[in-house]
């Protein structure tokens, strides 16, 4: 095992609230389970004056989903035992289906309701009922990927585990919460709060930055199995401890939860049970980030190393990097340094990614660094001295007239193609999706385009449309219901053999090619 340096650590810690600025935060450090540093700071609530404590409840956000999947494992057992309740919860899907199991690792295809939710119509501070999940799961008839095959995050695969496991248990998922997991770990104020409207002790999630100012978060979006379990920091550190006292029982909860898993195919995969699996040097973690309007949280654990870090703010600051920091100075590792090379001015450019449908574009930042657009917000890459271009989740190679594309975190291995052109301002009409029963209405304003969506949940707001290419567009989304919000959809436009336009593609990362035809 590692040495830990303790002073090291401490400082670190301490320089958590300059580096990562926001109204609060606490973190906590748990080594050879006992608790060895818990810091707090700021505030819960600006405006009260309410200091943030050990004892502040916070919503973990995603960090549920390998809570709800212990649950799973504690009552329902093998969740095969699920599947057939699954087929009748999704009627319509065509094709594969999946399973329960690609439910519990995120394999099973089916597009993020959170992300859909836009193309539904709602509106960010929109209210989502309890009520509003199912229908908007059930309809789905298609899946952005063959099941087993990739790895997709989505929400509503655990959305519909909760219901599923409800129904099967005949129990409430917060009983069930409170007997499997907050119980034997020692949680003692631990719940679900599935009702992101309601604070379960006062505190404020903020939105904004040092540069614009701090102001209230508003969400109205009920969530659980998904989401939706708020906890202490006291709560955090006793279920890293009750990780740490069950490491040697061979049908211990968190033992069986982070077990490796694979695609369809044998190829390892680096997510499963809601737990993600990454490395720092040559230790494994596992661990899970959590994100609501106002709020993020990030927990890690290094098993060989019996070390874990917890790290949850009330604001939207980068609580993985912040984590992630912790614990590379728990465990001595500092980043090597690469050998640096470069890329030609024309490797840069826009791309199409055909798989995924999604749009992709690389621009040079300083010597030996590119950005990459794709998928999700904007990820810096290292060019190597070989030519490919390195983050911890993507490579990129240029051959000529594409880019080969490596994501071994998704099981994808592709080759985007360069795209080029002006897009044609010919676009403007409604649109309407059968398999969502929803429609899109883009509307130039003197050549500048917005699009609006009317659905299940209602007439949305419109959203800026910024050409890309010749019959591509890119639709800007900075805000949703669910956060991050799913950033830029790509947007293609099809055309019959006359050449008019016929209909249109439209994904993003987390709800991917989703068809359109034109109606008005």
């Amino acid at each position: 095992m590692t040495t830990l340096d303790l002073p090291a650590l401490e400082r670190a810690v301490l320089a958590l609230p300059q580096q990562y600025r926001g109204p609060g935060g606490v973190v906590g450090v748990v080594r050879d389970g006992e608790v060895i540093l818990k810091h707090v700071w700021g505030y819960a609530d600006l405006a009260a004056r309410k200091p943030m404590s050990p004892g502040t409840l916070l919503p973990i956000c995603s960090i549920s989903k390998h809570f709800t999947c212990a649950v799973l494992l504690d009552t329902v057992g093998d969740p095969a035992r699920l599947d057939r309740a699954l087929d009748a919860y999704l009627p319509l899907i065509e094709g594969k289906r999946p399973s329960a199991a690609h439910l519990c690792h995120n394999q099973s295809g089916l597009r993020d309701y959170w992300a859909l939710t836009v193309l539904q119509g709602a509106m960010a501070d929109g209210v989502f009922g309890r009520e509003d999940a199912r229908p908007l799961l059930s309809r789905a008839r298609s899946t952005h990927f063959e099941p087993g095959t990739r790895y997709s995050y989505s929400n509503g695969n655990y959305r519909i585990l909760a219901d599923l496991i409800e129904d099967h248990t005949g129990r409430s998922l917060a009983e069930l919460y409170d007997r499997s997991t907050f119980g034997p770990a020692g949680m003692t104020t631990a719940a679900l709060t599935p009702d992101t409207s309601v604070s379960p002790n006062g505190v404020i999630g903020y939105e904004g930055n040092e540069t614009t100012g701090y102001f209230e978060a508003t969400n109205r979006i009920y969530w659980a199995g998904d989401a939706g379990i708020s906890a202490t920091l006291d709560d955090m550190l006793a279920w890293e401890c009750f990780i740490d006292r069950t490491r040697d029982d061979d049908d211990g909860l968190y033992r069986r939860l982070s077990a490796p898993q694979t695609y369809a195919d044998g190829t390892a995969a680096t997510y499963g049970f809601g737990l993600a699996h990454e490395t720092i040097g040559d230790v494994a973690i596992t661990g899970h980030g959590g994100a609501l309007r106002g709020f993020r949280c990030r927990r890690l654990h290094a098993a060989s190393e019996r070390l874990s870090i917890v790290v949850m703010f009330n604001h939207e600051a980068d609580a993985h990097a912040a984590a992630t920091a912790l614990m590379k100075v728990a465990l001595g590792h500092r980043d090597a340094e690469a050998a640096v090379g470069n890329w030609e001015s024309q490797q840069f450019g826009t791309y199409l990614e055909p798989e995924t449908g999604l749009a992709l574009s690389t621009r040079p930042l300083a010597t030996g660094r590119l950005e990459l657009r794709f998928a999700t917000a904007g990820d810096v890459l290292q060019i190597g001295a070989d030519g490919v271009a390195r983050s911890s989740a993507v490579s990129l190679t240029a051959n000529g007239t594409g880019l080969q594309m490596g994501r071994e975190r998704e099981n994808l291995a592709t080759t985007a193609q360069r795209v080029a052109g002006r897009a044609k301002p010919d676009i403007a009409g409604r649109y309407h999706s059968a398999e969502l029963d929803a429609d899109i209405e883009i509307v130039s304003t003197n050549g500048v385009f917005f699009a609006g969506f009317n659905g299940l949940l209602g007439k949305g707001a419109m959203h800026a449309m910024h050409p890309f290419a010749d019959d591509i567009w890119l639709l800007s989304c900075k805000r949703s219901m669910d956060a991050p919000a799913p950033g830029d959809w790509t947007v293609r436009i099809h055309r019959d053999g006359r050449g008019a336009v016929s209909g249109l593609t439209i994904g993003c990362w987390l709800a991917r090619q989703i068809s359109y035809i034109k109606v008005d």
